[in-house]
């Protein structure tokens, strides 16, 4: 009976063995790393739309960065220090960090250090946040190609920051252009960020 039932295991092995010899392999981006990219652009809703709709980006986290405080939430995320920010999950087999730059350039003016449109302050300033050193040449490059286009008559400030931890917003706020499409429309057009936006790149930008 022990004879019987270890030749079946090795009858078993075999076969998925052989199964697993024969699959053909996984499309580029199935099942590979992840990446992280994170970006603060003023008010976070507004920065979760325009990435969620490209090919290769996984999800797209509304949060906290920068900050001393731990755990901040959003009744206090602003007196420790943090901005709001997004983080997105990315598969860089199918979309590149430098696509993700380019996306969030046209999102934000990088050209106010105080904040982003109709909010002001710290909590609202944009920035990019490198995950590692490749993340932080593109970014730089990235940045440098853009004040050279002269597409803003202002220099360029955004700056590019090491990563730290980034905080999750509360679950209201995620995807929350979704949750709530009317409010989101009545903020979106009474920050101005449209008109400026539709003003320097035109109206063919991503939205």
């Amino acid at each position: 009976m022990k004879t019987i039932i270890m030749l079946y295991t090795i009858m078993l092995a075999a076969v998925l063995l052989l199964h697993f010899a024969t699959q053909p392999a996984q499309a580029a981006g199935q099942g590979g790393a992840k990446a992280r990219a994170t970006f603060a652009g003023g008010c976070f809703w507004c920065l979760e739309k325009p990435f969620e709709h490209l090919d290769g980006v996984e999800a797209v986290i509304s949060g906290y960065i920068a900050g001393a405080s731990k755990d901040p939430t959003y009744e206090n995320y602003a007196a420790g220090g943090h901005i709001e920010a997004v983080e997105i999950i990315y598969d860089p087999a199918r979309i590149s960090y430098t696509r993700l730059l380019d996306v969030f350039w046209h999102q934000i003016d990088p050209t106010d250090p105080d904040g982003q449109f109709v909010d002001r302050g710290h909590a609202y300033t944009s920035a990019i946040f490198y995950h590692d050193l490749q993340q932080k040449e593109e970014a730089e490059k990235s940045k440098e190609a853009l004040g050279a286009s002269n597409i803003f008559s202002r220099p360029i400030v955004t700056p590019i920051l090491a990563a730290s931890t980034f905080y999750p917003a509360e679950e209201y706020h995620q995807d929350y252009y979704r949750k709530n499409p009317l409010r989101y429309q009545y903020y979106r057009y009474g920050s101005g960020r449209d008109r400026f936006l539709d003003k320097v790149w035109g109206k063919e930008r991503p939205k």
